[in-house]
């Protein structure tokens, strides 16, 4: 009967892959950034409901994708905090778990890099549409000073009507920016999909012979 226990390793392998617990402040600090985007949330939507008889449908529009965007970007802590733990640092053991992600069962480096991507695009998504329903207000309007900005920041403001923060080349950009993150998606999607079908292929060899 063989012995279950893990051959003890050398001293400097042991050290080295134990330098993985060396993430371990990493991810608690995602948590508490987790923590901070719960806060941000709570405030927004306070003044989402504070606010909301004197806010127009466009405003309450782009709170509305402000919140959901916050949403987006801690479901993205949230894959990297678990399946980044998972991956690199320690097994969570829940198996069996009721609370399980699905995805957790089967994750691995690659399928948590396209995952990351697609959570990456729909939060540039929100950001673009954003940008899109306020875009109407660029007409004719000039371009905010840091002054102009801080006392919108200030009086909670979301739309002003005597200047704009974005530009034309700005919208632009954003747009091509949003379609550079699909085609760099796909081409992680199409890259895995052919590395998992090399790997495949030399499994089903290796059991043939």
């Amino acid at each position: 009967m063989s012995d279950p226990r893990p051959a003890p390793m050398n001293p400097l392998p042991a050290l080295i892959f134990s330098s993985r617990w060396l993430q371990l402040p990493l991810y608690l600090g995602l948590i508490v950034a987790q923590g901070v985007y719960v806060f941000l949330f709570g405030k927004e939507l306070w003044h989402l409901i504070h606010r909301a008889p004197s806010l127009g449908e466009q405003e309450i529009m782009l709170i509305v994708l402000g919140l959901i965007d916050v949403v987006m970007i801690s479901n993205l802590l949230v894959m990297v905090i678990v399946g980044g733990y998972e991956t690199f640092v320690s097994r969570l053991n829940l198996q069996g778990h009721p609370d399980q992600p699905e995805w957790l069962s089967h994750v691995n480096a690659s399928v948590l890099k396209v995952k990351l991507a697609m959570a990456i695009i729909g939060i540039s998504s929100i950001h673009l549409l954003k940008t899109f329903i306020a875009a109407g207000a660029l007409n004719g309007l000039p371009f905010c000073t840091s002054e102009q900005i801080a006392e919108m920041k200030a009086q909670m403001a979301i739309t002003s009507a005597q200047c704009t923060q974005m530009t034309s080349d700005g919208v632009m950009w954003q747009t091509i920016i949003h379609c550079v993150f699909i085609l760099s998606a796909i081409g992680i999607a199409y890259t895995d999909r052919l590395m998992s079908a090399a790997s495949a292929k030399t499994h089903k060899d290796a059991h043939a012979h």
